[in-house]
């Protein structure tokens, strides 16, 4: 169990590294595209996509799962160790493919998430100023109210009550006692 948390979490930390090498360029990706599509189809230099950067989800899983089964692969012919000959083999692979996922998705969420804290960063402080500023206008109000609760209660003064009977004399009127 300690081996495949290692290789879990090495996984996630080559699914960031894999995501923010593609998210800077997709020279490889430009490649195959242009062996594989014709004139036509090819993608358009603008286009920021590869592998597993913009992808969705089943080709980027389906892209992480041939990398490594194919690496596994030549692990398993050309050298001796015998990696999909035992359930540890093929439970590693498996925390190899889901830990690169997992990363890549990881990735994706800090990149945008700094993105739009670029965008933001001028108008964070605006809001900000806006939410003190709003805020020290509220303790102002509840002050105001405070006092004026206390002039009102002061100034309100309750008549003086009439006596009424009480319900054991009511009682009594009808007869019940």
């Amino acid at each position: 169990m300690g081996l495949e948390l290692v290789i879990f979490i090495a996984a996630i930390l080559f699914g960031i590294f894999l995501y923010w090498r593609e998210s800077n360029g997709n020279g490889l990706y430009r490649f195959v595209n242009k062996m594989v599509n014709s004139k036509a189809l090819q993608m358009k230099p603008e286009n920021k996509k590869g592998f597993v950067y913009k992808q969705a989800f089943l080709p980027r899983l389906v892209f992480v799962a041939t990398v490594f089964l194919l690496i596994g692969l030549i692990f398993q012919f050309l050298t001796p160790f015998k990696i999909f000959g035992s359930y540890n083999g093929i439970s590693a692979f498996a925390s190899i493919v889901f830990g690169t996922l997992i990363g890549t998705y990881l990735a994706n969420f800090v990149l945008k998430s700094g993105k739009v804290i670029e965008e933001k960063s001028d108008s964070l402080g605006d809001i900000m100023e806006d939410a003190v500023e709003k805020g020290k206008d509220f303790i102002e109000d509840l002050k105001a109210k405070d006092t004026d609760t206390i002039e009102e209660n002061e100034a309100i003064e309750e008549p003086p009550k009439t006596q009424e009977k009480s319900a054991r004399e009511r009682l009594k009127d009808k007869g019940l006692l």
